[in-house]
């Protein structure tokens, strides 16, 4: 059995989302094509510090899973859009969620004093 069969069969919803979009890049990819459909270029230079190679990686991934759809236009040099399915928009509530977190707790010096006394939860 391969890890994608184990990871079906143990069940665990929050396992295998993030097996899906885990990762610092795979989110942020998301996060830009819920503004809409993006060319690679695009994404590139959203994307602050993301390899080329990285980014391939991540949208093959995207792809693989049913998150994004890739259509290459037969240009000179070849144009490519990257756009969510059905099934990427439906992440737009955990993105979301992410935000809403982030923007209350995601600083170092977010509300220290609800932290104090807080080490051995």
């Amino acid at each position: 059995m391969n890890y994608e069969e184990q990871l079906q069969s143990r069940g665990c919803p929050v396992e295998q989302t993030v097996e899906v979009i885990g990762g610092r890049w795979t989110t942020l990819i998301i996060n830009q094509l819920l503004e809409g459909t993006k060319r690679y270029s695009e994404l590139r230079n959203a994307l602050t510090g993301v390899s080329p190679k990285t980014l391939t990686d991540k949208l093959r991934d995207l792809e693989k899973h049913g998150i994004v759809t890739r259509v290459v236009y037969p240009s000179v040099p070849p144009k490519v859009e990257y756009t969510l399915t059905v099934k990427g928009l439906e992440l737009k509530e955990v993105i979301g969620a992410m935000q809403s977190w982030g923007s209350r707790w995601g600083s170092t010096d977010a509300a220290p004093h609800l932290r104090d006394g807080l080490e051995g939860v």
